[in-house]
């Protein structure tokens, strides 16, 4: 048995990473990403969150979510947005991903992986990290060749609030351009 442990800090903030099953790559659909949103904006409506940063890749996204203080509920607000974009999804005509008899029996479906990795935030060194991570992942992943040229993402909400140039995570006469994070306008 997995010797996996939570680490839940009321308010904190916390970097997520939701996989599809199997890696199918689903999550870039227009119906996907409609419903995906609709999940995700009524689940902040019941129980609420601030979204630091997201993107979404065709088989994953990564998220950095700040809880109001004294809450450290994420487990609740995932296993919701994960079970109404399931049902939305499959409702839709999505297709799933092969399932077991055992995952029959326990009711899973063949959509989103079950688990997800979170990861409480330490300090604003270990935030900027992540925060850089998730906006320059499609690159790294090689959908794109600079950051502002992948759509589905909150990295063009911080360039319009001045906290990356839009240059950021590009090649500039070959070299990766990459300037220092400015926290400042995110408070």
């Amino acid at each position: 048995m997995s010797d996996f442990r939570r680490f839940y800090v009321p308010g904190g903030s916390f970097f997520f990473t939701v996989v599809t099953e199997r890696r199918a790559p689903i999550l870039c659909l227009d119906d996907s990403r409609v419903l995906l949103r609709k999940a995700i904006m009524e689940c902040r409506r019941r129980w609420p969150f601030r979204i630091d940063a997201i993107v979404l890749l065709d088989d994953h996204l990564h998220a950095i979510w700040t809880l109001p203080e004294g809450d450290s509920r994420y487990p609740t607000r995932w296993g919701w947005i994960k079970k109404e974009f399931t049902k939305a999804y499959l409702a839709s005509g999505g297709n799933e991903q092969t399932v077991s008899r055992s995952r029959l029996r326990q009711r899973r479906r063949g959509v989103l992986q079950r688990r997800y990795w979170d990861h409480a935030l330490r300090d604003e060194h270990d935030y900027a990290r992540h925060f850089d991570y998730i906006h320059y992942n499609p690159v790294k992943h090689g959908v794109v060749e600079s950051v502002r040229d992948w759509p589905y993402s909150s990295f063009h909400r911080w360039v319009r609030l001045g906290v990356y140039p839009p240059h950021w995570g590009s090649k500039i006469n070959g070299a990766l351009e990459f300037d220092d994070l400015d926290l400042s306008a995110m408070e």
